[in-house]
């Protein structure tokens, strides 16, 4: 027996009693002994794999197909990095000859901060003649220019008006919104004929485009504001007048701001006496029209002079009465949203389009193919599409527009031959003549009596119907003379009167203005007699073109008849 049996060496082997006979080594080492053949197997493998890579890349090497082919790579690849490499030295090159190009900041050449809508804020430099102007346009407004000399330049103006009148237009303040081809033509106008205050609001530039329309832009002004530049040309032919320049777009947000009065020696502020409306995008004219009416500030709206060349078909009417202009006809609608339904002058033209006369050209399919046609131009609302106009149009709805405003604001009369009141005629005749059928029906078809029959519809109905629905045509042959309504089907409960109104005591035939569509009076009788009295469907009578283009216009009828 061991004396010290604490002291004794452990055995290798198992210690079954301890861990329920699960082997167990006794020592660390002997277990990495037992990993070692592993270990060998797994060497031998990595290395079997590496023998066979090798192998098999030696093959390919010695192929000449993959020699071929890696020279072609490698060689394309030094030639692509060449190229790239070449490209940008020369951009690189570029770009330091523009900034080399560019003067540094000073009296000679300036610099300003664009607007938000990416526009020059400031004029360039001024000629020796610009300053000249502006420094006597300066002394001038301070009162140093002889009274005498400016009632002399406007001399024929004064005979005209007479004294009182020319001193009212002297003393006016007239805001123009839009200073483009209509704009600055008003402006110029105006300013010539003695109007002393006048507010410019425009956010846009003059470009080269603008030149064939313009009143004053020369090539010098070609990327300059429009406001600065009508102020910089007249100045120098009206020097007494103050201008007051806004680069900015009319909206909703800042009419308070635009259309504010005009301050008068530090306290006394004057109300504008006319505004004058020459935008060419849809919501800021009628944000502009609707806020004026509102607060009962007088203003001249200019309608669309684009694809016109006719200036005798110029007129002045109420925005009720106005026809053949697409720009007016959506006005009109947006302003009836509003609440509005006349009561603003427009100046448009009543010049038909026709074969070979220009037009506006749709838009090419892949520009819808970007997205929403709205998302295509700077701003919203505004057109992606150039509009064709002759550069004598603008002038003349320009100064038509600035007669009225100088014969309103003088106190000369005016009488205009407006282009609604030669239709008004037209709307009693055919109202007249849809009297003049109800009671033919009323007797022949149904056996009524029909004296002290009435319709429920009046003159303002048939212009509704003649000039917004059906565009002041025949829907069958688009002549625009010798017009009538009729209805278009026989109405569900004949052309005798309601029964229900009869027991009020009144005679009414109950014809909506959905019903009617609008003919010359051979079509209407023909429609009489071969669908009212001869039992025929609109379709036994009409092709599919004319059925279908009623059926649209009745929608559209349908659908604004609720806004009347």
């Amino acid at each position: 027996m061991d004396p010290c049996p604490s002291k004794q060496q452990p055995s290798f082997g198992y210690f079954e009693e301890d861990y329920g006979g699960r082997p167990v080594y006794d020592d660390y080492d002997q277990a990495d002994q037992a990993r070692i053949p592993e270990q060998q197997e797994r060497r031998k493998a990595v290395r079997n794999k590496r023998e066979t890579m090798t192998s098999w890349l030696q093959r390919q090497a010695s192929s000449h197909n993959v020699q071929l082919a890696a020279t072609a790579v490698l060689s394309g690849a030094a030639a692509a990095g060449a190229i790239y490499g070449y490209q940008a030295m020369k951009r690189k090159a570029a770009v330091e000859e523009l900034k080399a190009s560019i003067p540094d900041i000073s009296e000679q050449h300036q610099a300003a901060q664009l607007t938000e809508y990416g526009t020059a804020s400031l004029l360039p430099i001024m000629s020796k003649e610009d300053e000249r102007s502006a420094a006597l346009a300066q002394r001038v407004q301070q009162g140093d220019y002889d009274e005498d000399l400016i009632l002399e330049q406007l001399a024929r103006n004064r005979v005209f008006l007479n004294d009182k009148g020319l001193a009212e237009l002297r003393s006016s303040f007239i805001i123009v919104v839009g200073c483009g081809g209509v704009g600055s033509h008003a402006t110029a106008a105006l300013a010539r004929s003695g109007v002393s205050r006048i507010r410019l609001i425009d956010f846009d530039q003059v470009t080269l485009s603008s030149l064939n329309r313009h009143a004053v832009a020369t090539l010098a002004d070609v990327g300059t504001p429009k406001v600065q530049c009508i102020r910089r040309r007249l100045e120098q032919v009206v020097p007494w007048v103050q201008f007051d320049c806004r680069n900015e777009l009319f909206g909703a947000s800042v009419a308070n701001k635009l259309l504010e009065p005009w301050s008068l020696n530090g306290s006394e502020q004057k109300q504008p006496d006319y505004v004058i409306d020459c935008i060419d995008n849809i919501s800021s004219k009628v944000e502009l029209l609707h806020y004026c009416h509102s607060h009962s500030i007088r203003v001249i709206s200019s309608m669309g002079a684009g694809c016109k060349s006719d200036p005798t078909r110029v007129a002045v009417a109420d925005i009720s009465l106005s026809t053949e202009d697409p720009l007016s006809r959506s006005t009109r609608r947006r302003l009836k949203l509003l609440g509005i339904h006349s009561g603003i002058p427009v100046v448009f033209s009543t010049e038909k389009p026709g074969p070979g006369k220009a037009s506006l050209l749709p838009l090419p399919d892949e520009e819808f193919a970007k997205g929403q046609v709205g998302e295509l131009g700077v701003l919203p609302d505004f057109r992606v599409r150039i509009l064709p106009v002759l550069g004598t149009m603008p002038a003349t709805f320009g100064y038509t527009i600035a007669s009225h405003v100088i014969c309103e604001v003088s106190g000369y009369p005016i009488e205009y031959s407006l282009g609604g009141k030669s239709r008004d005629k037209m709307y009693d005749t055919i109202l007249s003549g849809l009297q003049a059928l109800a009671e033919r029906l009323s007797r022949t078809e149904a056996g009524e009596d029909p004296i002290g029959l009435r319709l429920p519809i009046g003159k303002e109905d048939v212009a509704y119907l003649v000039e917004e629905i059906w565009r002041g045509r025949s829907v069958v042959s688009g002549l625009p003379n010798r017009l009538a309504l009729i209805p278009w089907e026989r109405p569900k409960s004949g052309f005798g009167p309601d029964k229900q109104w009869e027991q009020e005591g009144q005679k009414l035939l109950p014809l909506k203005l959905q019903d009617l569509v609008c003919m010359t009076k051979e079509e209407a009788l023909r429609h009489e007699r071969e669908v009212f009295k001869g039992g025929k469907g609109v379709e036994d009578v009409y092709d599919e073109t004319i059925v279908n283009k009623v059926r649209e216009r009745m929608e559209e009828a349908d659908m604004y008849e609720k806004y009347r």
